[in-house]
């Protein structure tokens, strides 16, 4: 049941068709976990905490730096050093009191990525490296939990939605193979900052369209940005039978 409070504070998603009181709950029901709270992670974790979802489980083992300022909006000047989960919190709860937040200033290992991911809702990849972007879709695909993945460099920029619980989704791994490019960072190329804001409030908007299922997530399609020349491209995404997670993962429940 919504206060008072509540009901004034979402009134401008509350009155939409689409959402209503039910789609409200589910948002303050729902616990969100966020992995990297950069520049993607900083748009994401301010635009889900305004929205009113309920928790926010907030990962990242790096502390702000002056570098970040450029465009990580969730940090400040005031707070250079500090962790950035600890960072972000501070800037959540200024933002919204009504939710909670909870934060893990380490670096996860494997099986507690699965253990964090089989806790919540929905993930958020906002990651900048391979290797932890396919722990995240690997336990995503284990515990069938919905992903939304987004990437942002130079001035280029895509999102994704992964659904395991869908049997036609396609997972990460589908689309990108283990040993692709990992020198592809923001600190080694670069990115101009409000593509980071861009692509990281369309993540937050395809993360509450999947946990109020509002509208149709971009699942089984690439999101593409050109910054140079604001163009958008979308792209079909199809399951890739041979692929080692997500189709094997399908082989072991067909022979449970």
């Amino acid at each position: 049941m919504l206060s008072d409070e509540q009901l004034l504070r979402y009134s401008r998603q509350i009155m939409l068709p689409e959402v209503e009181i039910d789609g409200q709950e589910a948002w303050l029901n729902a616990r969100v976990l966020i992995v990297g709270l950069g520049g993607l992670g900083s748009p994401v974790a301010m635009y889900l905490a305004a929205a009113g979802v309920g928790e926010l489980v907030l990962v990242d083992d790096d502390h702000v730096d002056l570098t970040n300022l450029q465009r990580q909006v969730i940090h400040t000047t005031d707070r250079i050093g500090e962790p950035k989960v600890e960072s972000a919190k501070a800037t959540l709860l200024a933002v919204n009191p009504d939710i909670k937040v909870t934060t893990r200033n380490t670096r996860l290992s494997d099986d507690e990525m699965a253990a964090a991911i089989a806790e919540v809702d929905l993930v958020v990849d906002c990651t900048d490296n391979f290797s932890t972007r396919f722990a995240i879709n690997r336990a995503c695909v284990t515990h069938k939990k919905p992903l939304v993945s987004g990437a942002a460099i130079r001035m280029e920029g895509q999102v994704a939605v992964y659904d395991p619980r869908n049997e036609d989704s396609p997972c990460y791994q589908c689309l990108y193979k283990q040993g692709d490019d990992e020198a592809l960072t923001c600190s080694e190329s670069g990115v101009l900052a409000p593509l980071v804001g861009i692509i990281g409030s369309v993540q937050a908007m395809e993360a509450l369209k999947v946990l109020a299922s509002v509208g149709t997530p971009l699942v089984g399609k690439l999101l593409l940005l050109d910054g140079k020349t604001m163009e958008w491209r979308s792209l079909k995404l199809r399951k890739d039978k041979a692929c080692p997670v997500c189709s094997a993962a399908d082989e072991e429940d067909n022979n449970e």
